[in-house]
Order: structure tokens, then sequence, then C-alpha cells
């Protein structure tokens, strides 16, 4: 005789997502960085893997009327870059399209 189950298998692994299967399950952080003079960057780190991050860029882009790009951080993974002071714009914009939840949006900044 052979024994089948020795594959380990986890039932409830779907169930552990929740209801809400296209929000990601980690922090955002959204950073404001000065570059020179009046001039600053609005940093997204913490986006899931799953989303194309460029399509994201560019519907932002659109939607602020800025230029932004997505930059490999050493430490943070991909990273998205947006001109200007955009915190609050980043903010309502991720929570209206649902990629991510209010309580997990984490502004940084003076």
């Amino acid at each position: 005789m052979s024994i089948q189950n020795l594959n380990t298998f986890d039932p409830f692994a779907d169930a552990n997502k929740g209801a809400d299967e296209g929000v990601q399950d980690g922090l955002v952080h959204i950073r404001i960085q000065q570059r020179n003079g009046r001039k600053t960057l609005t940093t997204v780190q913490g986006l899931s893997a799953e989303y194309d991050l460029k399509k994201i860029v560019r519907a932002c882009k659109k939607e602020f009327a800025c230029n932004g790009t997505v930059i490999e951080h050493p430490e943070y993974g991909e990273v998205l870059q947006l001109q200007g002071d955009q915190r609050e714009n980043i903010c309502q914009w991720l929570t209206k399209t649902g990629l991510a939840k209010p309580d997990q949006l984490k502004v940084h900044g003076f």
C-alpha cells in the first residue's frame, strides 16, 4: 500500500486572503522628498508585485498632470516616483480604484 496524503495541502489558503481578492495585504508607504528649492518628489512604495506599475504610473501621470517613473530601489524594490506633492491625490486615487484600502495607506513627510 502507498500513502498518498503526505503532500501538505492547506485547504484554507484561499480563505486567508479574505473577500477582497483585488486588494493587496501590506502597507503602502507614500513619502515626499525634497529635491532642490521648492521642487519635490512623491514616492509610493509597497504596492503588490501583481500590479503592473508602469500602467499605474501612466494612469497617475494622466490623472494628476505630472511626470512620473518606476525606479528600482535597492532596499524597497520597485518604487513609483511622481513629480510634485501628490500625497493627497495618490491616496484618494488608490482608494478610488481599489488598489489599496484607506487603512493600508501610510503617509510620511512634513
